[in-house]
């Protein structure tokens, strides 16, 4: 697993001499043309190097964490915890922009180049069904950043991102409609799916895509279009390749450790070293466990005084993107919206019974057998807070889903995300905006 960072900074890449353009902001170093298949897997693990951590950043937004203001970060991340997007002071973190374009950069040379000049072959086909995985996967990414959350209704007319699928960094692209962004993705996950060779990875390089990481990835992409048929039929693909869960109640393996039989993709550092530093778990997320009958609570929180640090991030090796819990949620809340209610009781009870105690699951068990369809679908939400805390997924679950209000006390003021706010979708940073005026 370590090797994706140790790599990362031995490999220079230059395909001609290029000036700095105002829309990406990249210029590649280096001297060597990448043209074999050992060229381009070092091009696209710097792709997978590359890859922003901002779901740490995320995390900030949400109801799982309450920033603390005696930190030595605290004013790097406190803008963050207000929502404030616009008119930042110099020392705030901005949400990535030029990052993930600097990776699309290294999957465009890959896609565009690598497959005229690479010899034919499986290893040829394997790198390139990641670079369209991995591309799919960032514009995903940027568009539940910057995009409004996807409704059919109104995704043809919405702003999104722009689409860059060449290597012309001349280019100053404006943004592409929410939809179309969607339709570059499923196309980029087609042409993947048709080109991908492994079927897992091993742990040491978890961080790349495979078929069962790319089911998985198509099971959450129609999900939050709310195509549930497809959906669930994704769900069962991915968990017929990969179905295990760890079993809380006979080890004290976090599930979202790269190494973790739950692990599928091990990419994104979904709580880094900085903000788990500069928060406490929130209040309501402590609340929200039952910590005598719950076996995550223990292994995802430590007691700090009267409160609470996250104890599931921080290192390398809690990288996590997808997880087999996450297929059977998906599969649970497709079957639900398809008025299969027990069959999707029976979907999440899978989980359930390796995160319970034998006590805490017969309660549970009890109390979903008498749930009506609205209140299944607010328990499996709120299951979704506890199994994926500061796992990356909250931010967009809330935009997805349920877009409450939500507040935060910074630094003894009240800060207040409305309900249904037009601050659950991020503005694109002032940087970017600066560089690139269509946006």
């Amino acid at each position: 697993m370590k090797k994706i960072f140790a790599i990362a900074g031995l490999v220079a890449l230059s395909w001609s001499t290029v000036s700095c353009d105002r829309f990406l902001d990249i210029q590649p170093e280096g001297k060597v043309i990448p043209t074999t298949v050992e060229d381009y897997r070092k091009v696209l693990t710097s792709a997978y190097a590359k890859y922003p951590t901002h779901k740490s950043l995320s995390a900030l937004r949400t109801d799982e964490l309450q920033i603390d203001s005696n930190s030595m970060d605290f004013p790097n991340y406190r803008e963050i915890a207000m929502w404030k997007d616009a008119n930042l002071d110099q020392v705030t973190t901005e949400f990535p922009w030029v990052s993930f374009y600097s990776v699309i950069f290294y999957l465009n040379q890959t896609i565009n180049e690598g497959s005229k000049s690479m010899m034919e072959g499986p290893e040829k086909n394997q790198i390139l069904a990641e670079a369209y995985a991995l591309r799919a996967y960032a514009y995903f990414d940027l568009v539940n950043l910057y995009g409004k959350p996807y409704n059919a209704a109104t995704a043809a007319t919405d702003k999104g991102v722009p689409i860059s699928l060449e290597i012309d960094l001349e280019q100053v692209l404006p943004a592409s409609s929410v939809q179309q962004v969607y339709d570059q993705i499923h196309t980029d996950l087609n042409k993947a799916e048709g080109l991908m060779v492994s079927e897992k990875q091993q742990a040491a390089t978890r961080y790349r895509f495979s078929k069962v990481a790319l089911m998985s990835f198509k099971a959450r992409l129609a999900l939050y279009q709310k195509d549930y048929a497809s959906a669930l039929s994704f769900a069962n693909q991915a968990l017929a390749m990969q179905s295990d869960l760890v079993n809380l109640n006979t080890t004290a393996i976090a599930p979202n450790r790269f190494d973790a039989q739950e692990s599928i993709l091990a990419l994104d550092f979904a709580l880094n070293n900085a903000v788990q530093n500069v928060g406490f778990a929130s209040t309501e997320l402590i609340n929200a466990y039952d910590t005598a009958n719950d076996k995550r609570f223990g292994l995802y929180f430590e007691a700090s005084g009267t409160k609470f640090k996250v104890k599931k991030g921080g290192s390398t090796d809690f990288r996590v993107s997808f997880r087999t819990a996450e297929l059977y949620f998906i599969k649970s809340e497709a079957l639900l919206q398809l008025n299969q209610v027990q069959d999707a009781k029976n979907a999440l009870m899978s989980v359930l019974s390796n995160r319970y105690t034998a006590v805490g699951l017969s309660a549970l068990q009890t109390q979903i057998s008498s749930m009506n369809a609205n209140d299944f679908m607010q328990f499996i939400l709120d299951e979704r807070f506890r199994e994926f805390a500061l796992e990356g997924q909250r931010w967009f679950d809330l935009r997805r889903a349920q877009q409450k209000q939500i507040t935060h006390l910074v630094n003894g003021t009240l800060y207040t995300l409305s309900a249904n706010d037009v601050r659950y979708t991020i503005e694109i940073p002032p940087s970017a905006k600066k560089n690139n005026p269509n946006l």
